[in-house]
């Protein structure tokens, strides 16, 4: 798991079919290793801009979403509590 900061939304107008519905939003990885790096993520809980979030990748991904064959590679499954520090 990892934690990141959501910072856009990605607007897709022609994506595969599985991935219809779906809401992915860009963010930047925090702390560790691979701060700054970006990534997108399907949102699955509403996360908003500036928010720290919980981010799975990997088929862990996949699972959340309750499927082995959609091509998602993270998801946002949690958001931050704002008292908590990096």
């Amino acid at each position: 798991m990892i934690a990141a900061k959501v910072i856009d939304n990605i607007w897709a107008t022609r994506k595969a079919d599985s991935l219809r519905g779906l809401k992915f939003m860009l963010v930047e990885v925090i702390g560790g290793t691979d701060a700054g790096r970006l990534l997108i993520a399907a949102d699955t809980i509403g996360a908003g801009f500036g928010e720290r979030v919980l981010v799975c990748t990997g088929s862990s991904a996949r699972k959340m979403l309750d499927r082995d064959d959609i091509p998602i590679d993270a998801v946002i499954v949690g958001i931050i509590d704002e008292d908590c520090m990096f």
